[in-house]
């Protein structure tokens, strides 16, 4: 079924539509919002939201990109949403690692890594590290983009993704993530 028979189907009402909709596009999408949360929990809740949004904004999708092109930007944004949202109950700003002394691994950069441990080490980031280094290195945004989206300029971008890679590889290095 192409996107505009999909969507046509589902601004008709049509829930079997929407949950095909869903089953294609949610894994992509719970990936990436908890990622951005930095939580598996959050991640859940924020897929929730983006697919509510996406029906209640169904109705502005003109079919000028993709389906899921669509629905990734709607989900970055509303993550983006919550990220700041919390920032602001918290009355914090990004946090940096300038303070911290060293970013040295104890341990061989070539030793094997579990996949839950880099998931887990990425929650441990900086808000605004893990939020540049999701965008950019997981997500594949250019650095113009991800200053585009976090309201930073390019060179922030830049910096947050080489702080959250020092980071990363102190945290996997040390084996505690």
């Amino acid at each position: 079924m192409s996107d505009a028979e999909l969507v046509a189907r589902c601004r008709s009402g049509d829930v079997e539509a929407f949950e095909a909709l869903y089953r294609q596009h949610a894994p992509r999408l719970y990936t990436l919002a908890s990622r951005m949360a930095g939580s598996v929990d959050e991640g859940e809740d924020l897929l929730q939201e983006i697919f509510l949004q996406a029906y209640r904004k169904l109705g502005s999708f003109k079919g000028d990109a993709a389906l899921g092109t669509w629905l990734y930007r709607l989900a970055i944004n509303h993550c983006l949403d919550f990220v700041r949202s919390r920032q602001a109950k918290n009355a914090r700003l990004t946090d940096t690692l300038d303070g911290e002394s060293s970013f040295e691994p104890s341990a061989p950069l070539d030793a094997p890594i579990v996949r839950i441990d880099l998931e887990r080490a990425i929650a441990r980031l900086p808000e605004g590290c893990r939020l540049a280094f999701v965008l950019h290195d997981v997500e594949g945004l250019d650095h113009r983009e991800v200053g585009k989206f976090l309201g930073i300029a390019e060179g922030t971008s830049k910096s947050q993704v080489f702080k959250a890679r020092m980071k990363l590889r102190a945290l996997l290095g040390s084996g505690t993530p």
